[in-house]
């Protein structure tokens, strides 16, 4: 039998698109960045897009990093889901 394909390794350091979604509030913004400042100083925050549901319930945003091994994208993602605003990371 034929063994499924690997996924394809990620090479680090590389940039790494992460999307962040959750319900819109007024400290959503600002608690995901101060996450994404302990995992990543430094990030580039000009590429940070957002994006609002059609109601406005969620906001969805996207940042990209400079990651540096699958630790630290482990370690942001359980941060992220521990702020208690984040629904999904993906």
């Amino acid at each position: 039998m034929e063994q499924p394909p690997e996924a394809p390794k990620i090479e680090f350091p590389c940039d790494y698109p992460i999307k962040v979604m959750g319900r819109s509030s007024a400290t959503f913004e600002s608690t995901i960045l101060e996450v994404f400042e302990v995992h990543a100083p430094g990030f580039d925050q000009q590429t940070i897009t957002a994006k609002t549901s059609g109601k406005g319930t969620f906001t969805s945003l996207t940042i990209t990093i400079t990651a540096t091994g699958p630790e630290q994208l482990e370690a942001l993602h359980q941060d992220l889901l521990a702020t208690g605003q984040v629904t999904m990371v993906i």
